[in-house]
């Protein structure tokens, strides 16, 4: 068919030469002159070569051959690049987080460099797949990419909150891999952001895993903000006749001996007069930092175990309370 379309163009581009070559009928009736062409002599006329580019050009106009873009080899290549590249980069996530692990000071900042490792090796490795391996016609690329995001739209609106959530974390940082972070009613430490949920350990040592659109919609408290260390507050009862000054040396002065202890922020003790069932005491919150998020618990039990210590042997606490 494609043919007989080209030799019809090229027969209207060579009508002089056709027509001298051309067997005339005349109807005497009606003037009309019909005109049959020579196909013999058309087909001289025409190179081969000139023929052949004609139909190349032709089939580039139509849609592109799916067999050759899709192919059992590459498909093959395809998934040996997918598994190699999943390899790779669980690897290097590994060895980051290692790093980190070795580093307290510099934890948390090199921990931040996992989520981008994943975006950009996943993005990159997407690339090479398309271009590289199944190597298809950019007009095609861009339908793929229309009819798919058409379909994604409809189908996974949630799933596009989280994606967007997701990146919105990345790029405002309200919090980030490392930090001590409270939403809704889990607390823990995050362990990875990812496109679509943020993964936290929590104290008891379980994996909560939260979409990020609930992230974006939640109020959320950061408890160290990037930082190595986070403050840490342990409360103590004490009798209404207390004395919070010499109190507050005791205290401070214990919390000072725990190994866990960050030096460089200050040691704060408050006290509020309260009641409860009939009951008045005074209640003391001692504030106190520790050098490593991750010995939150450890040094708040230390620090108990150590003021309460004081507190019982200066007498300020006796067996009666």
């Amino acid at each position: 068919m494609k043919r007989v379309i080209f030799i019809f163009v090229m027969l209207l581009g060579t009508y002089p030469v056709i027509n001298g070559l051309a067997q005339s009928v005349v109807i005497p009736d009606t003037l009309m002159l019909a005109v049959v062409p020579d196909s013999a002599a058309i087909n001289d006329l025409i190179p081969p070569d000139t023929v052949k580019q004609a139909e190349g050009k032709m089939n580039q106009l139509g849609s592109p051959n799916l067999a050759r873009v899709v192919s059992a080899p590459k498909i093959i290549w395809a998934v040996v690049i997918g598994i190699v590249s999943w390899f790779i980069l669980n690897f290097l996530v590994r060895l980051v987080g290692a790093i980190g692990e070795r580093n307290p000071k510099r934890r948390i900042t090199v921990k931040r460099l996992i989520p981008i490792i994943r975006i950009v090796g996943w993005t990159f490795v997407i690339y090479l797949i398309i271009v590289g391996v199944f190597q298809p016609p950019i007009e095609t690329i861009i339908a793929f990419f229309a009819s798919v995001g058409v379909a994604i739209g409809f189908a996974s609106q949630d799933l596009l909150k989280n994606i967007f959530g997701g990146l919105v974390i990345l790029f405002d940082r309200p919090f980030q891999v490392g930090d001590k972070i409270e939403v809704g009613n889990y607390y823990g430490e995050v362990l990875e952001i990812g496109l679509r949920s943020t993964r936290i350990v929590t104290p008891d040592d379980s994996v909560v895993t939260v979409p990020n659109s609930e992230m974006m919609n939640q109020s959320i408290s950061n408890a160290n903000s990037g930082e190595s260390n986070c403050q840490v507050v342990a409360e103590f009862f004490l009798p209404p006749s207390t004395d919070t000054f010499r109190t507050r040396a005791i205290a401070t002065e214990a919390a000072q001996v725990s190994r866990f202890i960050y030096l460089n922020k200050p040691i704060v003790a408050v006290f509020f007069h309260e009641t409860n069932n009939n009951r008045t005491y005074i209640k003391m919150r001692l504030k106190a930092y520790v050098s490593d998020i991750r010995d939150e618990f450890v040094f708040k039990s230390d620090m108990t175990e150590l003021v309460l210590r004081e507190l019982i042997k200066e007498g300020i606490i006796h067996d009666g309370w």
